[in-house]
C-alpha cells in the first residue's frame, strides 16, 4: 500500500489552503481508512479556511464531508469493511476530506445505495444530516403550519421532510419560483417578512439569529423557532407568555458530544435517507464537478454560486 497521498493542507499564515503530500495517516482503533472518491464542498469549509476559529496549524486537512472506499481497516475492525462504498461527516477539529485518504471512525460512516454516484453522496452529509436533525427538534403534528426562512440545500430538504410528515409548509424566499414551491410542497411564498400574515406552530431560519429573532412574533403558543445558523442567545418573548421553545442545530456536536447510540441512530437515519433520494423521495440537485487539482476553484465556486461543488478524486 501506498504511504504517500495528495492532500489540501491549510496555510494558516495565509488563510488558504495549497496541494502537498503527506503521509497516509496511521489508524486508530474502530477506525477504518476510506479512499476518497469525492469531496463535498460546504459553506462551513470556506468559512473555518477564512477564518480559522479553531486554530488549525499549518498542514491541517479541512473537509467535513466525503465518499468513497474503505481500503484498510484498523484494530478491532472486520476485514469485510474493505471495498464497502460509504460516505462520511467528518469533525472540524480532526483531519477531514480534502485529501486522497481520510481516516473515520466505523460508527461515523453511512453504506451508499449500490447505484448512488460517488459524486453525489459526497454532496449530501451535511446538508441532509442538519435538515434531518431541525426536522427531529419539534413533535409531529399533521397538518400544523411551519414557516422557512432562506430557501437554500438544507432548507430545501428540511422542507420536504416536514411536508412528509403532514406538516403544511410556507416559506420566506425572494427567489422561489412557483414550479420549485410545487415541486417541494410548498403551500404559499412570501417575499419578505412583512407579508406574512398569519401565526405558524414553528418557524425554522437559514438566515442568522437576528432573523431568527424577527421570526418569533410569528409563532403560536408552545410553538418552536429553529435556528439552522448560529443562535437565538436570549429568549425574545417574556417568561410565562407564549413559552416558545428555542432551538439550535449543529451537527458537530456528535463529534465533541455524541455517544455511541446517538451515532448509531444518525448514521442509520442516513442510510434511510440516502436510499430516498435514489427513490426520487427527496428531490436533491445535481452538484457542480471540479478535479482534485481544483479545489480552490470548487471553493470559490460554492462561496459565490450559492451551489453545490463536489470535488472529484
Amino acid at each position: 500500500m501506498r504511504t504517500q497521498h495528495k492532500v489540501w493542507a491549510y496555510q494558516p499564515e495565509h488563510y488558504d489552503v495549497s496541494l502537498a503530500e503527506q503521509s497516509i495517516p496511521s489508524l486508530e482503533p474502530n477506525q477504518v481508512l476510506v479512499a476518497n472518491k469525492a469531496i463535498g464542498i460546504n459553506p462551513v469549509d470556506w468559512k473555518f479556511i477564512q477564518a480559522n476559529p479553531l486554530t488549525w496549524q499549518e498542514g491541517h486537512i479541512a473537509g467535513v464531508d466525503g465518499a468513497g472506499v474503505i481500503v484498510d481497516v484498523g484494530e478491532d475492525v472486520d476485514q469485510a469493511w474493505i471495498g464497502t462504498p460509504v460516505a462520511y461527516h467528518a469533525a472540524l477539529a480532526r483531519h477531514g476530506s480534502f485529501a486522497e485518504h481520510t481516516p473515520v471512525y466505523l460508527n461515523r460512516l453511512m453504506k451508499l445505495p449500490k447505484t448512488m454516484a460517488f459524486s453525489l453522496a459526497a454532496a449530501l452529509p451535511c446538508p441532509m444530516l442538519t435538515a434531518w436533525q431541525a426536522v427531529e427538534k419539534i413533535p409531529v403534528k399533521p397538518t400544523r403550519n411551519v414557516l422557512i426562512s432562506g430557501l437554500g440545500a438544507v432548507t430545501k430538504l428540511v422542507t420536504q421532510l416536514l411536508v412528509q410528515r403532514g406538516f403544511i409548509v410556507d416559506v420566506i424566499s425572494k427567489s422561489c419560483s412557483a414550479e420549485l414551491a410545487e415541486k417541494l410542497g410548498i403551500r404559499k411564498v412570501y417575499r419578505q417578512l412583512n407579508d406574512v400574515d398569519q401565526h405558524y406552530f414553528a418557524a425554522y431560519d437559514a438566515v442568522g439569529p437576528d432573523n431568527a429573532a424577527e421570526l418569533v412574533p410569528y409563532i403560536k403558543a408552545n410553538g418552536h423557532v429553529v435556528c439552522i445558523q448560529g443562535r437565538v442567545e436570549t429568549p425574545i418573548d417574556a417568561p410565562f407568555t407564549k413559552t416558545v421553545s428555542y432551538h439550535e442545530i449543529a451537527l458537530g456536536a456528535l463529534h465533541t458530544f455524541g455517544d455511541e447510540q446517538d451515532w448509531l441512530e444518525l448514521m442509520n437515519d442516513g442510510e434511510v435517507l440516502f436510499n430516498h433520494v435514489i427513490e426520487h423521495k427527496l428531490v436533491v440537485e445535481s452538484p457542480t464537478e471540479f478535479h482534485f487539482d481544483d479545489m480552490r476553484t470548487a471553493l470559490k465556486h460554492s462561496e459565490t454560486s450559492k451551489q453545490k461543488s463536489v470535488v472529484v478524486v
